[in-house]
């Protein structure tokens, strides 16, 4: 079993040589805008989940994840040739999820905006439904004795 330091420092450097291998070696036509996100390593250093992203469309996302996979076994040398470890680590290929998740967060942000913006013209020149001073305050000795007689006995003090 390995330190994770040793785990996450081949993880970084799978990450650097599969980007250059696929933007030196790599030829395939099929492969577009790919970006390497990110990499990451069992414990064991056995298996290598390697992270993308591909600028366009489903149909070239598409084109891309199959490049990858027909590329994958150039790549496995490829790291296996730079890093010197004992045993090359298999390559998985996942398409990175975060500039979905990203666009979703912005669009419900924008959401957010407009709801802001709307509640805030309504309330331009609206007066509060209350008195001024919402509080209760103690009643005048003189207006107590007037109406301690028919005070309810559900009014008084109230804890909160």
């Amino acid at each position: 079993m390995t330190d994770n330091a040793r785990a996450r420092k081949l993880a970084d450097r799978i990450q650097v040589v599969v980007a250059e291998t696929l933007d030196r070696r790599i030829k395939d036509p099929r492969l577009g805008f790919v970006t390497i996100t990110d990499a990451r390593v069992t414990g064991d250093l056995r298996e290598a989940t390697v992270f993308y992203t591909v600028y366009g469309d489903d149909e070239e996302r598409a084109a891309s994840a199959a490049a990858l996979e027909s590329a994958k076994g150039v790549l496995r040398s490829e790291v296996g040739r730079q890093t010197g470890v004992r045993f090359t680590p298999t390559l998985a290929f996942v398409p990175d999820a975060l500039p979905d998740n990203a666009r979703t967060i912005e669009d419900l942000l924008d959401k957010a905006r407009a709801r802001d913006a709307e509640v805030r013209q309504v309330s331009t020149g609206a007066s509060y439904a209350g008195d001024a001073d919402p509080y209760r305050k103690p009643e005048d000795e003189d207006d107590e004795a007037e109406t301690s007689g028919s005070a309810d006995k559900n009014e008084g003090p109230t804890s909160a």
